[in-house]
């Protein structure tokens, strides 16, 4: 184009005669003319499809072919690899892969009027419509990680969102944390947009059937008067606000684990973060989100006047060393064995264990509540000490133990990471926990310690490699 711009540059802006042209560009007089003096107007290409397939007979007789198996049962068709084998009969040349290609350029272009839509349709939700699903977290709490299981609720129309922090997706948490997001959103949804959770679907939908509920989950709807949607085995996208919802407050709230007291402190804490976040603009509609909410709260339902109990009753059964299995982890209860029968009774948090007589004899928190995975810090640590500069600004940091941070945040650069070497000769031996809570002793038996590793030098207790091997 830029060659083109010049020949009628000359031609109208500086007046040249077409000879005049092609002697300055040194280009043939009719191409000259023709860029001079004729108007050069877009035009749609059509692209010509090339190849065997296409310039040979080859793509007419597998048309053929398809085009009569299209009249037959499916079983009855010809595969692709049938296809293949009959041409090479006929002397085809080509390979198989190319064959291959063609049949699915052809039923691309070829579809029926009977065929499905594989485009999707764009959906209205009208306000007090709700998604609801689980997402894993991950937090601190006393100096370990904590995996929490958040329960989101997003609402389409306006998309503003709710999220509850539970430890496990069993029948009480999921219940329970409905219960608190109702709450919380001052109202309860007209119809709920679940996936197929094992604590409210016992049975998928099918081509034939429709989903089928848990008891324990319809009597819990019928006590809030919402309805409840199922989607589709493996159909994610069906609740596809709530999906997005999930990350998002993943990628934005806990993409540095957040420090933590309970799981009431961590829901105030997301409460907080999602109502100050409605101030932000709908990604579609330009309107604030909070403006929006305000709207489809009027929408929602009544919260009920009494208060649904959420539990579950198990059967315990009981060893000959009085204990009982529960959340995976044997749990002693004294006297358990001298009863035939024991009973648990499950709230998201904690058990009681009751007998017939109705003796309560363990109430406590539930096993996983105390579910804890340590950080990894000798490796942590041993970071730190190649750059000790960066303690101050670490992602780590904050989950230090008072005494401790205080004892590593020094100016002195030097003395920081003799104390990092000193820590990360004491963590060989103790946890973090058992530092901080015993510092002193500790660490003056440490500083007396002849034998501490020097981890600055610690690639080099190694064994040597020499190139014709080990010796």
């Amino acid at each position: 184009m830029s060659d083109i711009n010049c020949i009628k540059h000359l031609r109208n802006t500086k007046g040249l005669s077409i000879s005049e042209i092609q002697k300055t560009l040194g280009i043939n007089w009719r191409t000259a003319k023709k860029y001079a003096d004729e108007d050069q107007l877009p035009e749609e290409k059509q692209t010509k499809k090339t190849g065997m397939m296409y310039e040979e007979k080859w793509g007419e007789i597998v048309s053929g072919w398809l085009f009569e198996d299209r009249r037959l049962k499916r079983k009855l068709r010809r595969n692709k690899k049938q296809i293949f084998e009959e041409l090479k009969a006929h002397g085809f040349p080509g390979s198989y892969r190319t064959v291959c290609y063609f049949i699915d350029d052809w039923r691309h272009g070829h579809s029926t009027e009977d065929s499905p839509d594989k485009g999707y349709e764009r959906l209205e939700h009208p306000p007090g419509e709700a998604q609801v699903d689980f997402g894993t977290m991950e937090t601190v709490q006393d100096g370990e990680f904590v995996d929490v299981h958040t329960l989101v609720m997003s609402f389409p129309y306006s998309n503003a969102a709710v999220a509850v922090p539970l430890p496990g997706e069993n029948q009480e948490c999921f219940l329970h944390g409905l219960k608190v997001l109702f709450h919380q959103c001052g109202g309860v949804p007209k119809q709920i947009r679940i996936d197929n959770l094992t604590p409210a679907v016992k049975k998928t939908r099918s081509r034939f059937d429709e989903a089928e509920l848990t008891d324990a989950f319809i009597q819990f709807q019928n006590h809030y008067g919402f309805e409840t949607q199922v989607c589709n085995p493996r159909s994610g996208h069906e609740k596809g606000s709530v999906e997005n919802k999930v990350g998002y407050v993943r990628y934005n709230f806990f993409s540095a684990s957040p420090v933590i007291e309970s799981f009431k402190h961590l829901t105030d804490m997301l409460q907080t973060q999602l109502v100050k976040d409605r101030g932000r603009l709908h990604y579609e509609k330009n309107v604030p989100i909070e403006r929006l909410w305000n709207d489809e709260q009027r929408h929602l339902l009544h919260l009920p006047t009494t208060d649904y109990p959420v539990f579950r009753t198990i059967e315990g059964r009981v060893n000959k060393y009085n204990e009982v299995t529960l959340d995976q982890t044997r749990i002693h209860i004294p006297r358990a064995a001298n009863h035939p029968r024991l009973r648990l009774v499950l709230t998201w948090d904690r058990y009681k264990a009751v007998t017939d007589d109705g003796e309560i004899l363990a109430d406590d928190h539930r096993p996983y509540m105390n579910r804890r995975r340590a950080i990894p810090w000798q490796t942590v640590v041993k970071g730190w000490i190649h750059k000790p500069r960066v303690i101050a600004y670490s992602r780590y940091t904050k989950y230090l133990p008072g005494r401790v941070k205080d004892y590593l945040l020094v100016e002195d650069i030097q003395l920081r990471k003799a104390r990092l070497n000193t820590l990360a000769n004491l963590l060989v031996t103790h946890d973090m926990k058992q530092i901080n809570q015993e510092f002193y002793d500790i660490l003056s038996t440490a500083e007396e310690d002849p034998y501490g590793v020097d981890w600055t030098h610690y690639d080099a207790l190694a064994p040597a490699q020499t190139g014709g091997g080990t010796s």
